[in-house]
């Protein structure tokens, strides 16, 4: 396979930059690539234009481009969610006996994105795509509980607190006082506010970042009535 000289010595010049150098003259460059200044100088301004390198202005010295950060950040998220969790979702099935689910939150509610069927399922009705209410759910309660302030209230503003059962929570001074549980304990807990019989617990799924993943993708354990889990 032929390779582009150009192209190479591109990706070579960024591979120059790292934690212990972080900024580079050009003459650094040079020494480092084998290269004269006249062959760096071109390579290094189409960098430039298209945002892959950056040049410090006050000492004149080049630098990788908030370009990179913007292509990491989209291979970072096209890692699918879905096929990581699967085998922790069937481990913890198979462990507890119930139905386990992956989820995300979509506008206000959250939706199913993936669910491994349990052989001592208790929920009657479950898929993937399934919508769920934010306010009486376990997994709603994880989507949204580490929200920021301003994220959070816009969700809220005007937001319907639709009683499903009894136990359902159904004011903003109720699920706020649910979310702040949330937080303090690391998971949420659904008792019988959605469906009656029915307990569940959920825990949410950081990122690298050590934020709850593009929006949160929860873990949604199902445990029949008198039965409470994490998982």
């Amino acid at each position: 396979m032929p390779i582009i000289q150009s192209v190479e010595r591109a990706l070579q010049i960024l591979d120059l930059f790292n934690e212990q150098a972080t900024e580079l003259k050009i003459t650094d460059i040079s020494k480092l690539m084998g290269l004269s200044k006249s062959t760096l100088h071109s390579l290094l301004k189409t960098l430039q234009l298209h945002g892959y390198i950056d040049q410090n202005l006050e000492n004149g010295k080049y630098r990788l481009g908030m370009k990179l950060v913007e292509r990491g950040h989209f291979v970072v998220g096209s890692i699918d969610i879905r096929q990581k969790a699967k085998g922790w979702l069937t481990e913890l099935s198979r462990q507890t006996g119930q139905t386990t689910h992956l989820g995300i939150l979509d506008g206000r509610e959250g939706v199913y994105i993936e669910k491994i069927e349990g052989k001592l399922a208790a929920i009657a009705y479950s898929r993937i795509g399934r919508r769920l209410p934010v306010h009486a759910t376990a997994i709603g309660k994880v989507l949204i509980a580490w929200l920021g302030e301003t994220e959070l209230n816009a969700l809220l503003e005007g937001y319907q607190y639709t009683t499903f059962t009894p136990a359902t929570l159904a004011s903003r001074e109720a699920l706020m006082s649910a979310l702040t549980q949330t937080r303090e304990q690391g998971y949420a807990l659904d008792s019988e506010e959605n469906e009656q019989g029915v307990r569940c617990v959920a825990v949410p799924v950081w990122n690298h970042e050590s934020r709850v993943i593009a929006r949160t993708e929860p873990l949604d354990a199902d445990l029949p009535r008198g039965r409470c889990g994490a998982g």
